[in-house]
């Protein structure tokens, strides 16, 4: 049995969406979340997906959010980024059915100073479910890692009570990630903040189960943002085992791995510690880095490629009279980015054995 036996094409959400995290689960894969800036993206994004049969995550963060709203937009109150996130996910929406694969729409990194950019997205969630029975996003992050324990839980918390009834699932961070993403910079954090402990999982586990069922917990680590020289990073993965075992003793239940966990800081990671993290419960991962540096390598290659027929509209090696329009239109370069895209998805795909899935 496939996923598309249990869950329909397109833009999952509350109980589709659970099936789709416990079959993952079960399954021992995980579904990379892919950040998208532009429609180019989200399109490289998902046919990267319907090639390989595989479900995928698209994600808006703050900053992508606002630049798809346009970068001629203020702003000001988390307005553009707001537009920009809703539209995404509208347009995700749009075509996912017709790509033919089970499609989660998130929002990605949520800080305690953005919370007017997440309340305009649960503003949108709740109109679309009251016209449509379902939220308009599968998903939101919370990231409230840099405030207390404390405050981060209850804060959670007060949202989570609000999405529950949407069926819209919460991404929690305990523990920071770190490095530098998207504006967000954690470069010089203590080094102790970067490692979760077990007794931290189990009272947010304990917490939201007491509300819902539909969320996950990005537990620290040593993960780091974006991509740094190798041996500069000490991932310890394994340590998810434990904070399973810590939980799953608690609950006494019979599921050895009762905590969805989600892999932030993927990009440069060892095939092992990807397949640790999986075996220990991680059903997400983020990838964000890698996919802008493959955006920029095919238009890289391309320019390298085609450099004599772009320097002016006429002229070119074949003749000083020839049109050169075919090679500088958009849709041609933006495709050879989005060709470069398509295959490191399908990489962290195949990386987290995310394929043949449907």
């Amino acid at each position: 049995m496939g996923l598309l036996d249990i869950v329909p094409a397109g833009v999952v959400t509350g109980d589709n969406l659970r099936k789709l995290m416990n079959y993952a689960r079960e399954h021992k894969f995980a579904i990379p979340a892919i950040n998208c800036t532009s429609t180019s993206t989200i399109n490289a994004a998902l046919e990267a997906a319907r090639d390989l049969k595989s479900p995928i995550i698209i994600q808006f963060s703050n900053g992508g959010s606002a630049y798809f709203a346009g970068k001629g937009l203020s702003n000001k109150n988390q307005e553009a980024s707001i537009i920009g996130a809703v539209a995404g996910a509208q347009y995700v929406r749009a075509v996912a059915k017709a790509y033919g694969i089970p499609v989660v729409v998130h929002s990605d990194h949520c800080a305690k100073k953005l919370l007017p950019w997440f309340d305009g997205m649960i503003a949108a969630d709740e109109a679309y479910f009251k016209a449509n029975g379902e939220p308009l996003f599968s998903s939101h992050m919370l990231d409230l890692s840099e405030e207390s324990k404390e405050e981060n839980i209850e804060i959670c918390l007060q949202y989570l009570k609000r999405m529950a009834p949407m069926g819209c699932a919460l991404e929690m961070e305990i523990g920071i990630t770190g490095g530098e993403e998207d504006g967000v910079n954690n470069e010089d954090v203590d080094n102790a903040s970067l490692y979760t402990q077990p007794e931290d999982i189990w009272e947010i586990y304990k917490a939201f189960s007491e509300i819902t069922d539909l969320f996950s917990i990005a537990a620290a680590f040593g993960n780091v943002h974006g991509v740094y020289a190798p041996g500069n990073v000490r991932l310890h993965p394994e340590l998810l085992a434990k904070h399973q075992a810590y939980v799953h003793e608690q609950l006494k239940s019979e599921n050895p791995l009762p905590v969805f966990f989600v892999f932030h800081g993927g990009s440069g990671s060892t095939e092992q510690e990807i397949a640790t993290a999986v075996e220990n419960g991680v059903i997400k991962m983020n990838v964000d880095t890698d996919t802008q540096w493959a955006y920029w390598i095919g238009l890289r290659n391309y320019y390298e490629a085609k450099k004599d027929y772009l320097q002016t509209q006429v002229g070119n090696p074949e003749g000083e009279g020839k049109p050169n329009k075919k090679f500088y239109d958009p849709r041609v370069f933006v495709r050879e980015s989005e060709k470069t895209m398509i295959a490191r998805v399908q990489q962290a795909c195949k990386d987290l054995g995310n394929v043949e899935r449907l």
